[in-house]
């Protein structure tokens, strides 16, 4: 039998900026106050819980932090041209030029900066810290990451559907 937590709200949010590339063209930049919601599947442990909520919280609000008032590149498009050089990143497309400090840049191993593109970073992400934090009972973590009101992208990590075994 598999449980489900969702965690949401209470800082469980970020403030960046970024431009998306579609069809070979690339947005303006611009920027979004992004809200998660994560949802961790698993057994119960010897507790009767999947995982703890605060544990839970506290690590999904550090990831979180390493992106609020970034920009969010993504270091594996198609069509941006990305280089790093000394502490600056510059960014090109087409006729288009950034220079960003590095300290300003959250790289992400990304092809583009869509929110489901982010969210199967991070629920790859939280997924790892979880697992690296001893949660070995979890079949799956699921994220969404809401940029505006209503609008999300979803991406689910499938990580060990034998620890939704019997509890």
């Amino acid at each position: 039998m598999s449980h489900l937590v969702t965690l949401r709200g209470s800082g469980l949010s970020f403030a960046a900026a970024h431009f998306a590339t579609f069809g070979g063209d690339c947005e303006p930049l611009h920027g979004h106050n992004y809200r998660l919601t994560v949802e961790i599947a698993g057994g119960l442990t010897d507790d009767s819980w999947v995982i703890d909520f605060r544990e839970a919280k506290t690590l999904v609000r550090s990831i979180c932090r390493e992106l609020d008032h970034k920009f969010l590149l993504q270091e594996n498009s198609r069509f941006l041209r990305v280089s790093l050089v000394a502490d600056e990143y510059e960014i090109t497309f087409g006729s288009r030029r950034y220079v960003m400090p590095k300290g300003d840049v959250a790289a992400l191993p990304i092809d583009n900066s869509t929110a489901e593109r982010l969210a199967e970073w991070l629920a790859a992400r939280i997924a790892a810290a979880l697992s690296a934090a001893g949660a070995a009972n979890l079949s799956s973590v699921r994220v969404g990451v809401e940029e505006a009101p209503g609008q999300a992208g979803w991406s689910t990590l499938e990580s060990n559907p034998a620890a939704a075994g019997p509890d």
